[in-house]
């Protein structure tokens, strides 16, 4: 039978000195219970609690935080199963074993979507075990990215950020110069006035959609307009626009902006070009309700390639970043230390919607 070694160091002020360790970041994505499992690791890698100390009751530990108990819980759980800290009957719980992540990554993301989350799989995956992920969503708003930066509890060896905003882009350099340039790297595209030498995965927007749509120019060439639905006050990179522009002219296509597909009457032979998934279900519906059969009366493209575009209907056609690619990306350059900028591979499914 193993037995548990207990230190016989003083629960009060280990118990005090923990405390000041745990800080609750309501603004975080990351789950609250992971947060202060994270907050417990980095006090045993201060050197805060031992091995052998023993930790704050459950209760203890949610009245002094002032979450609930099964946050707690959930954090304690997390951190047995990784063997970081065992219990003992009447005893409660102990620090077991030294645990310390090679990296600390935070996560900056724009807004929460389905390929976002590809991204973050396949950034987690390909660091591995040895990294711990914060992951924060700033909802396109440059002043709550700042507030984020200004309130992190804990530094970082590494800063990933989408710079996507739909105000305040003027602010984003200065912003974004609060990180140091050799712990930043920017994810989907590069921002005008951040200097220093840091990594950059991206996307080319403007070559991007240029080369997508030439890639079906024969398919395209049935419908007499092209529409490119573009939110307005939207995230979006204007460099989508220009290359949307430039492909019409280059290949006589006569074309069209979308601001506001709600105001949008749905004409036949025209292919619409949809870039915000909500417009997406807007826009069948409508076309649905004008019995037009997609395809044929009326092509549909949408950006960024999910599962269920598949099946959607008979299939959407999509135009797309290889989000997984970007995220592995991310990682080699975090791991291997490049400096580089590295465009994303960019891709059409064809799909019976065109």
């Amino acid at each position: 039978m193993e037995t548990l070694y207990i230190s016989s160091r003083a629960r009060g002020t280990i118990n005090a000195a923990l405390i000041k360790i745990i800080k609750i970041n309501d603004f975080s994505a990351t789950p609250k219970y992971v947060q202060v499992a994270d907050a417990i690791v980095e006090a045993i890698k201060q050197k805060v609690v031992e091995v052998g100390d023993a930790l704050p009751s459950i209760n203890d530990l949610s009245y002094q935080l002032q979450i609930a108990r099964d946050t707690v819980e959930k954090a304690y759980r997390k951190l047995r199963k990784e063997e970081i800290i065992k219990s003992s009957p009447g005893k409660g719980y102990f620090v077991a074993r030294e645990q310390t992540f090679h990296l600390r990554i935070a996560v900056f993301l724009n807004k929460l979507s389905s390929h976002k989350k590809i991204v973050y799989d396949a950034l987690a995956s390909k660091l591995g075990s040895d990294a711990a992920i914060d992951l924060f969503v700033y909802n396109s708003d440059i002043t709550q990215l700042r507030t984020l930066l200004q309130n992190l509890s804990q530094p970082y060896n590494h800063y990933v950020v989408f710079p996507y905003f739909k105000e305040g882009r003027e602010k984003a350099a200065e912003v974004l110069s609060t990180i140091p340039a050799d712990k930043l790297l920017l994810l989907g595209r590069d921002v005008e006035g951040v200097t220093g030498n840091f990594p950059i995965v991206c996307e080319n927007h403007e070559k991007d959609i240029y080369d997508a749509l030439e890639s079906i120019r024969e398919q395209l060439s049935k419908y007499s307009m092209l529409k490119l639905i573009f939110p307005d006050n939207s995230d979006y990179p204007k460099a989508i626009i220009k290359g949307f522009y430039r492909f019409c002219q280059d290949y006589a296509f006569d074309h069209l902006l979308i601001g506001n597909l709600q105001e949008e009457h749905i004409e036949s032979d025209s292919c619409y070009i949809n870039l915000a998934e909500d417009d997406l279900f807007q826009l069948l519906d409508k076309v649905n309700n004008r019995g037009l059969e997609i395809g044929k009366d009326i092509g549909i493209i949408s950006y960024n390639e999910t599962p269920l575009k598949k099946f959607i209907l008979n299939g959407i056609t999509t135009i797309s970043t290889d989000f997984r690619l970007m995220g592995e990306y991310a990682a080699t350059s975090i791991l291997d230390g490049l400096k580089s900028r590295l465009e994303v591979p960019f891709y059409t499914v064809l799909r019976a919607s065109v």
